[in-house]
């Protein structure tokens, strides 16, 4: 059965693009770099939270480190790997341009560091609409930024599906009312807060109706 939704909302890193993976391996080697030798893990810890959230949790493990230090050396490793290319994760490619309904990114993400991977994603101009960490006083688990993409398109957000791969972000999606369908990327799930839990984005369009 094939059913229809008035928006389809994407989270962008780890979601649609193959981000987590360079984070994981430049964030491991920041860290090591000044000091402090951190797990796989640690790092899955921090996959879906926005900057200050991350902070906090890295400054209650480690109350020594120099966490500006370690965020240069992180970001310089981070947006080294993004200018070599990001890859999209699978099915992304063929499933945006089969949806029919309007599209928004949902991400904690930042406005520039968001447009600047879409660009290079070459995705940028898929979406209507694109909400991120700059957007919102709450980020996610927080409902706000998915309550603010079903609003910019006029719609409840029972009416919107959305397609994320965290925990944090499929709280946020769930707690504002939209259906979820998760996708985990690095970090397992057994979808507390997601209505379809896939293997792939293909898959999970599927089992919400969509193809």
């Amino acid at each position: 059965m094939t059913l229809t939704y008035d928006a389809i909302l994407f989270d962008l890193d780890g979601t649609l693009i193959d981000t987590e993976s360079i984070a994981l391996v430049t964030g491991m080697a920041a860290f090591a770099a000044h000091g402090h030798e951190v797990d796989e893990s640690f790092m899955h810890g921090l996959v879906g939270k926005d900057e200050p959230t991350a902070a906090r949790i890295i400054r209650q493990a480690m109350p020594g480190v120099d966490l500006e230090a370690v965020n240069r050396h992180w970001r310089k490793g981070f947006n080294d790997g993004v200018e070599s290319g990001l890859t999209l994760k699978p099915g992304a490619r063929d499933l945006l341009p089969a949806l029919q309904a309007p599209k928004a990114i949902v991400t904690s993400t930042g406005r520039a560091g968001a447009h600047r991977k879409l660009g290079i994603a070459g995705i940028a101009e898929v979406f209507t609409h694109v909400v991120t960490l700059d957007d919102v006083s709450a980020p996610k688990p927080d409902p706000e930024p998915y309550l603010l993409a079903a609003s910019l398109f006029g719609v409840p957000p029972s009416r919107c599906l959305v397609f994320e791969d965290s925990e944090t972000g499929a709280e946020a999606a769930h707690r504002a009312g939209c259906t979820v369908v998760q996708v985990p990327d690095i970090v397992p799930s057994q979808g507390r807060w997601a209505h379809h839990l896939a293997p792939d984005l293909v898959t999970g369009a599927r089992m919400a109706g969509l193809l």
